[in-house]
């Protein structure tokens, strides 16, 4: 595999390994999301200033408005945080 396609299959399998554990196995319930930032990102959290702006982040998250997060929107925040850490945010 490339690169790229073991990245993809990394997110994937990520992904998967931390939805269905509260409910549907193609999305993640706000608990799930949680305990996937606090595994997979734990810099994200540490340098979120209080438990208001996690909670922000979790229901910004969430774009359909049913308070779970599929994959389409895990992979808008992963590929906000990748561009952010890449330092390629468009300055419109």
């Amino acid at each position: 595999m490339t690169q790229v396609e073991t990245a993809m299959a990394i997110l994937m399998k990520t992904f998967d390994s931390y939805a269905g554990s509260q409910g549907s196995k193609d999305s993640l319930s706000k608990a799930e999301v949680k305990t996937l930032l606090e595994k997979e990102l734990p810099g994200l959290l540490k340098a979120a200033k209080n438990q208001e702006e996690v909670d922000k982040l979790l229901k910004g998250l969430d774009f359909n408005g049913d308070s779970e997060v599929d994959f389409t929107e895990f992979m808008v925040l992963i590929v906000t945080l990748t561009t952010i850490c890449h330092g390629r945010v468009s300055k419109k």
